[in-house]
């Protein structure tokens, strides 16, 4: 099974002090479009083990999905080195983030 968003989030300056390539996805457990897109990214992942991924549980007074500018969920957010490189909102096939996590491998 699938983890559950975590209502605990780093802070934005902690995200940006990491190194190598981290996905955050942001959303909620009832979100119905997160439902969907859960088994997508757990799948499109599974290829690429080297990706720190971290699902957050977004919303009002969230403080880290308002510092990327989150309105849609889920968003999925792909940093390198602490930088956005790309962004996914509402994924809808395991290709398309399959090809998001491998140009960011490159």
């Amino acid at each position: 099974m699938s983890r559950p968003y975590s209502p605990d989030a780093p802070s934005r300056a902690e995200v940006e002090t990491w190194s190598g390539v981290v996905l955050l996805d942001f959303g909620t457990s009832w979100c119905g479009h997160c439902d969907a897109a859960r088994p997508r990214v757990d799948e499109a992942l599974a290829g690429h083990p080297q990706v720190r991924h971290l699902r957050i549980e977004d919303g009002p007074g969230r403080p880290l999905g308002r510092s990327f500018g989150v309105k849609l969920w889920p968003t999925l957010v792909l940093l390198r080195d602490g930088r956005e490189i790309a962004r996914l909102v509402r994924p809808h096939g395991v290709r398309q983030v399959s090809d998001a996590l491998a140009a960011v491998g490159r």
